[in-house]
């Protein structure tokens, strides 16, 4: 058996028929191999089958084992690809999607044209597909682009198999640099994390040091100092101390603390490296020492500069409401709006048209959403410009709605480009007098800085939104730091509810909530709860009260009317496992419809999905992390997917780029911030604990417009109710705005 002390592997050659199950992240597969024998027995094989799809024959090396429910099985330790030699084997390789342009019908004409020379007329001559009937001059030469393409990924790919990098990753690594792919990864691999979206510091580690990296090289520590900063902006801290970093950087590199020590000093000297600060610390202990990614300590001092430079503005480009009648004004609105404005909406009203920069603030049923009408309609009646946005494409949408005038996202208003520059900026600002932006809580340091930058001196900017709500995804609590005390931007905050709002559930629990009170559950139209202490049942049953009961009973479309928001990803009553739950049981399976498997995850016609990266790239203006959509057709042939978006724009996805896509049947509760629904289904479970807090609970209640039901545990949701959330994120916003942080501090 053995050789020298190495066990001799098993050698298995057939056809792969099938994937039932692959990790993107590990690369581990299993899947079902036609090994020819004629019985029409499938063998199962499992292991490491990065690239390999459906169609192909594979002749993989490995050992024979058996799996306790799934019989015998074989562990496959590699693999390679060979080309099919049979005509039902040619059929199958070139119908299984795996050449763009190919699907089962045309595999199966050009099969019948060339039988078993197909493949050598695909590789050496491509032109004569022209001879297949409905084959064109386009098609041929699309299908002999997309052969050259697959081989040259191929070739990555087995280059990468080693080192555990998925398929999908891979295809991105080949695209950003084509022929030097192989090149960039032997010799550069630590620039993958910066340069490939998806391969993180982790997986880039583990390539150099398959390639012989050192561990201790000054490279490798530098590279990892940069991944725990941009690690920390995914949490939502602008900069780290510089003691947690060196603390951190020691943890994940596993080498000596001096070396960290020296390698960050070496980023600080390098101008696009890190940029080392004093600051207060915002727990009130003595200053320390921030570290920053460049461009988060850029995005910083521009915004603070930009504000500044709003407030300070000589100009007024709505002059006329310095010296207005305002109880002549207030008389006015009322006669137009059917409502009278309470003080501190008139206080609000006021401030946004006669400050530069203000902000309102206040929670549901406080008429925030009156109050901005309000200040419309009298800016509008001075004839100003009024330009209206909000961070996602529903939360623009219900602005639009509200004020009877054009709202956009963002993004769409600043016109963002490919690299995340925009449009409109400093030197080419928005024309607008009055600029409005809605759910503003969600707007995190970049996109705040970005927008800030392109309004007009002399114009003013009114930024609304529920400061007790999560802060935004992205790293930075603007509105926060906007509101802090000794800060020079005006601000009001809404307190009063009004009646008719007080009889909502929903807004009499959210207010509950916010001041430490545990929901009212009994007896109320619109806000229930489930109890359920299993986390497991409460999971399952948040799918039966969103899929089936909550439709029966209020009429509401499982789709589009109620959102599943979970308080984590994981567990079997987070988002991942609750969506493909809810979709089995929304979107099933249909033998006349296609569908595509990528990853863990299949996708068809009809799934609820959202985009989990920026991609400026597509659509008219990119499309960004959180935009929701439906699946609206599926091609196979053209390896193809249509989403229409929130914002009605359709928009396509290659297959390859799936990964940019997640089911949204379910989603965190962090990724609702900016949307509201109809009716939201909450699992509440112990399984969360750690997640469990009063923002998070308060945000997703606070996302349902009618009806809120929680599934789970009544000790879970007394947790969330109670704790307070200590994290504040590192950021320097507030001190910067208020003076407390002199200029010229920068080591």
């Amino acid at each position: 058996m053995a050789t020298n002390g190495a066990v001799q592997l098993a050698v298995v050659e057939g056809v792969l028929e099938r994937i039932t199950y692959a990790n993107e992240e590990s690369g581990y597969t299993v899947a079902r191999v036609d090994t020819g024998r004629g019985s029409g027995d499938l063998l199962t094989v499992v292991g490491s089958l990065l690239g390999a799809q459906p169609g192909e024959s594979l002749r993989m090396e490995g050992r024979w084992g058996s799996h306790p429910q799934y019989g015998k099985q074989f562990t496959v330790e590699n693999y390679r690809t060979v080309l099919p030699a049979t005509i039902q084997g040619i059929r199958r390789y070139l119908g299984s999607g795996l050449i763009k342009g190919i699907g089962p019908k045309i595999a199966d004409r050009i099969v019948e044209h060339f039988g078993t020379d197909t493949l050598d007329v695909i590789e050496e001559a491509p032109k004569r597909l022209i001879e297949v009937p409905g084959l064109g001059p386009k098609r041929t030469k699309l299908i002999g682009a997309a052969w050259e393409e697959q081989k040259a990924i191929k070739e990555v790919m087995v280059f990468l198999q080693g080192v555990g990098v998925s398929t999908s990753i891979a295809v991105r690594i080949y695209k950003k640099y084509a022929d030097a792919s192989i090149s960039v990864v032997k010799n550069q691999p630590y620039r993958l994390a910066a340069d490939v979206w998806g391969i993180g510091f982790l997986t880039a580690d583990r390539i150099a040091q398959a390639v012989g990296i050192p561990h201790d090289s000054p490279e490798r520590v530098k590279a990892g100092l940069q991944y725990a900063l941009s690690q920390s902006t995914d949490q939502g801290h602008c900069f780290l101390p510089e003691e947690r970093l060196i603390a951190d950087g020691v943890k994940l590199l596993q080498v000596d603390t001096g070396l960290v020590i020296e390698c960050l000093a070496e980023l600080a000297a390098d101008p696009e490296g890190v940029v080392r600060e004093a600051v207060p610390d915002p727990q009130g202990g003595p200053p320390l020492t921030a570290v920053y990614l460049v461009p988060f300590h850029r995005a910083e001092l521009s915004l603070v500069g930009q504000v500044r430079r709003l407030l300070n503005a000589e100009d007024d480009r709505m002059p006329g409401f310095q010296d207005v009648e305002w109880d002549k004004a207030f008389g006015w609105l009322a006669g137009r709006t059917g409502a009278k404005l309470a003080p501190e909406q008139r206080d609000a009203v006021t401030l946004a048209l006669t400050r530069r920069v203000a902000v309102l603030t206040g929670g549901p049923g406080c008429g925030k959403s009156f109050t901005v009408r309000s200040i419309v309609e009298l800016a509008r009646a001075k004839k100003a410009k009024v330009v209206l946005a909000a961070p996602t494409g529903r939360a623009a949408k219900r602005l639009s709605e509200l004020t009877g005038a054009e709202a956009s996202t963002v993004h769409r208003l600043l016109e963002l480009k490919p690299g995340g520059d925009a449009a409109y900026d400093r030197e080419r600002p928005l024309d607008a007098d009055l600029v409005v932006v809605d759910e503003a809580s969600m707007l995190d340091l970049l996109l705040a800085n970005k927008l800030v930058k392109a309004v007009a001196p002399g114009a003013h900017l009114l930024l609304v939104g529920d400061v007790d709500q999560l802060p935004s995804v992205g790293a930075g609590e603007v509105l926060r730091d906007l509101l802090a005390e000794g800060g020079p931007v005006p601000a009001v905050r809404l307190t009063r509810i009004f009646r008719q709002a007080q009889q909502s559930g929903v807004v009499t629990n959210a207010h509950r909530i916010n001041t430490g009170l545990p929901p009212l559950t009994d007896g109320l139209p619109d806000f229930f709860l489930f109890p359920e202490e299993d986390t497991e049942e409460a999971g399952r049953l948040a799918v039966d009260v969103a899929a089936r009961r909550i439709p029966a009973r209020f009429g509401l479309d499982p789709r589009r009317d109620i959102q599943v928001l979970a308080p984590m990803h994981r567990g079997p009553a987070g988002a991942g496992n609750l969506n493909g739950l809810l979709q089995q049981a929304i979107t099933p399976a249909r033998p006349d419809l296609p569908e595509k498997r990528f990853g863990g995850r299949v996708f068809r016609v009809g799934d609820k999905v959202t985009q989990i990266r920026n991609n400026y790239e597509k659509g008219a203006n990119g499309v960004f992390n959180g935009t929701v959509g439906v699946v609206t057709a599926l091609d196979v042939d053209e390896q193809r997917l249509t989403v229409r978006t929130e914002e009605d724009e359709e928009v396509g996805y290659e297959f390859a780029e799936l990964d940019e896509l997640a089911h949204a049947y379910a989603v965190t509760i962090h990724r609702s911030q900016g949307s509201e629904y109809p009716a939201v289904v909450i699992p509440v479970t112990t399984g969360a604990w750690m997640m469990l807090q009063r923002n998070l609970l308060y945000t997703a209640v606070t996302r349902a417009k009618k009806l809120v039901v929680l599934v789970g545990s009544r000790k879970a949701l007394g947790q969330a109710v109670r704790t307070v959330s200590a994290g504040r994120r590192y950021t320097a916003v507030a001190p910067r705005l208020s003076g407390r942080i002199p200029v010229g501090n920068i080591t």
